[in-house]
């Protein structure tokens, strides 16, 4: 049996890596949590108190700083998830997050290789099921074909590496998921 990169020690957390983990979540939790709160309520109670308090026009709109914050609130939230939407599902822009992070994501390049080798595979195996089932005999062609793909998945097994950088022919992963993606062009 050939050797296989499904090491599980690749995937244990290290002394070295533990601070970079932490600084991760700390950034997550600032980013997505504290900064985000944090800013909303200062924008809140600066725009309210310098400018809305200075202007008689507009405090006759908004009396108090809590009908302020309500009538924002009831505007802002579905605006701007509005704008989510949008940049999600009408933008080129989250296109572009999502090729970025497939290109760079060593992981994610694994999985998309995974999934389309074994779709291949798959296919393979309920064509042998169909010609099986009606008795048919495997032929030397098909056999050659099965032990072609066989050494194929055990030369893709055998020489993965999860790393990525661009241009680097060295990444097993990137360079089989470009071939794939030709190959599946041509079909």
């Amino acid at each position: 049996m050939a050797k296989t990169s499904r090491d599980a020690s690749h995937f244990e957390t290290t002394v070295g890596s533990i601070g970079f983990r932490a600084w991760y979540y700390f950034r997550m939790g600032w980013g997505t949590y504290f900064a985000f709160i944090f800013a909303a309520i200062n924008t809140l109670t600066v725009t309210y108190f310098l400018a809305i308090e200075n202007y008689p026009s507009l405090k006759v709109v908004f009396p108090s700083f809590e009908i302020y914050i309500i009538i924002i609130v009831s505007i802002g939230i579905p605006l701007l998830v509005g704008i989510g939407y949008t940049h999600y599902k009408r933008t080129k822009a989250r296109k572009a997050e999502v090729d970025i992070l497939a290109e760079t994501n060593p992981y994610m390049i694994r999985q998309l290789v995974n999934t389309e080798l074994m779709i291949r595979l798959n296919l393979r195996i309920m064509e042998r099921l169909i010609n099986i089932s009606k008795n048919e005999k495997i032929s030397q062609k098909e056999l050659e074909e099965f032990e072609t793909f066989h050494k194929e998945y055990l030369e893709i097994v055998s020489k993965r590496k999860f790393e990525y950088r661009i241009g680097n022919n060295k990444n097993d992963d990137w360079s089989r998921l470009t071939k794939l993606l030709k190959e599946n062009d041509d079909v």
